[in-house]
């Protein structure tokens, strides 16, 4: 399997000439290339991780393609059809086994509501949290997307997360609210905590791939 990254929190699969793509959102350049995508996953329903444009354009590429979202998703999408799904579920679509964690968003202030978010585990390869810090009970994470940087987050807890975690790959992801200088430290940050559980740091950016 095939791991693309995208600017921010998007993220593209690719297995067998089919695609999932994960949380296309607002801060993600125009997705162009949707063709043979069998799913797509939108974690919650903020902008940053899903925008009616994006969607369109994969549907319009795909239109078979089957959305997947916690119950804020459904409602905030609602002009989509989208498949519910809640922690503990699992789906089969394609070439990919999907299972979902987590159930709530970070904290990002007192005075904003908490709302619906899962965390997603690709084909028992890839888990990406969404905007949380769920840790998928149960599971030996092959390869984690860690959040650099947002502002329901402090670096030292993407941190703490990465060491509960101990993947055997990790990269960054939600890192378009960083500067150039903001990105470089949380790489060096995040890599020296995937080391200390034995495992390897990769510093993608948009358009880097990694095989998995």
């Amino acid at each position: 399997m095939r791991l693309t990254k995208f600017e921010h929190a998007a993220l593209l699969l690719e297995q067998s000439g089919k695609k999932l793509f994960i949380d296309p959102g607002a801060f993600t350049t125009p997705i162009t290339d949707a063709a043979n995508t069998v799913a797509v996953v939108v974690t919650h329903e903020h902008p940053d991780h899903w925008t009616p444009e994006q969607l369109r354009r994969i549907l319009d590429a795909s239109p078979d393609a089957v959305i997947f979202g916690p119950e804020g998703v459904v409602n905030a999408a609602s002009d989509f059809d989208v498949t519910r799904v809640d922690p503990g579920d699992s789906e089969e679509i394609g070439q990919f086994t999907l299972r979902f964690f987590g159930g709530r968003h970070a904290v990002i202030h007192s005075s904003i509501p908490v709302i619906d978010n899962v965390g997603v585990l690709v084909n028992d390869l890839l888990y990406y949290a969404g905007d949380s810090f769920a840790v998928p009970e149960g599971v030996q994470v092959d390869t984690l997307a860690a959040p650099a940087g947002a502002p329901w987050m402090r670096l030292a807890e993407s941190m703490d997360y990465v060491l509960e975690v101990k993947p055997r790959r990790a990269f960054p992801t939600h890192e378009m609210v960083l500067s150039v200088a903001g990105k470089n430290l949380s790489n060096e940050r995040l890599g020296w905590a995937t080391t200390q559980g034995g495992g390897e740091y990769f510093p993608l950016e948009p358009g880097d791939t990694l095989d998995l």
